[in-house]
């Protein structure tokens, strides 16, 4: 985790992300922070007083002008350790913006701060969170509160599939690793995908052994929903971060479906930890 990416809105939430970016990345020699503020410009119309071009190229000045002087405030008032930091401002769409930062700049996590979303913001707008969480090609770790740490344990929701997990398996392993975290593997039993205890504890042991888990333990825990129930049994085990893939459903898929990962984000206070899983392949 050498390349850290903070989305940047000088929010409350924003900065306690941007304070645990600093906490990792001085742990691991020769990380850079880089802090990222986008701009949402408003659409302007052309008229023959105001020329669109030059007013919004005036403002954009402005803009970058005012975050750059935000940047130093926030900088010299958190980064004790002079851990190297990279501030950058663009500006268009935010979702769009960040995982294209992370595309061009290689970057190793994102790590982002959100209040969350419920209700009808949820339903018909979603957080910033959710929508890059739906997104990244990088694993995305959602904030809210201010986090010290140490984190000692890890939650790992689970299908249980054996096959087409190489990967999140990897990048929860090598997140395992860095925090030297109890990872806590979890397969949430619901009425509408029952399976007996035999069966589950099976699943669990094959799973575990398929990709050679070390300082864990395999847990099935009942609940009705499976949001809630991973919610639940992580206040229970005081983990302070949940790890999870998603598909990343987008258009009809995503609307039909939803994201269990997205659902947890918006809802839930831990942290939030979660990597897009590769398409499974075509089969003939």
């Amino acid at each position: 985790m050498k390349k850290l990416l903070v989305p940047c809105d000088f929010s409350h939430q924003a900065l306690n992300a941007f304070q645990f970016a600093l906490d990792i990345a001085a742990k691991s020699p020769n990380s850079t922070v880089h802090l990222l503020h986008v701009v949402e410009l408003p659409v302007l119309h052309d008229s023959v007083l105001m020329p669109v071009l030059s007013f919004e190229q005036d403002l954009m000045d402005e803009l970058k002008e005012k975050a750059d002087k935000e940047f130093d405030i926030v900088e010299k008032t958190y980064n004790k350790d002079k851990v190297k930091v990279v501030s950058e401002v663009l500006f268009g769409k935010v979702s769009d913006m960040i995982v294209r930062y992370c595309q061009d700049q290689q970057i190793d996590m994102l790590i982002m701060g959100s209040h969350g979303a419920s209700g009808v913001r949820e339903l018909f707008i979603g957080s910033n969170a959710e929508k890059i969480v739906r997104h990244s090609a990088v694993p995305v770790l959602v904030v809210k509160d201010t986090f010290k740490g140490p984190i000692k344990n890890i939650v790992f929701p689970n299908t249980l599939e054996t096959e087409h997990q190489e990967d999140l398996v990897m990048k929860v392993k090598e997140l395992q690793h860095f925090f030297g975290a109890h990872l806590h593997i979890l397969w949430v039993n619901t009425p509408l995908n029952f399976t007996t205890d035999t069966e589950t504890k099976k699943r669990l042991e094959q799973f575990v052994k398929r990709f050679q888990f070390k300082n864990y333990t395999i847990n099935t825990y009942n609940h009705l929903s499976a949001e809630e129930g991973i919610i639940d049994f992580a206040k229970n085990m005081d983990a302070s971060l949940i790890a999870m893939g998603t598909h990343g459903r987008k258009g009809i898929a995503h609307m039909f479906y939803g994201s269990l990962t997205e659902s947890l984000v918006n809802h839930t206070e831990k942290l939030v930890w979660s990597y897009v899983m590769k398409p499974e392949p075509v089969t003939a």
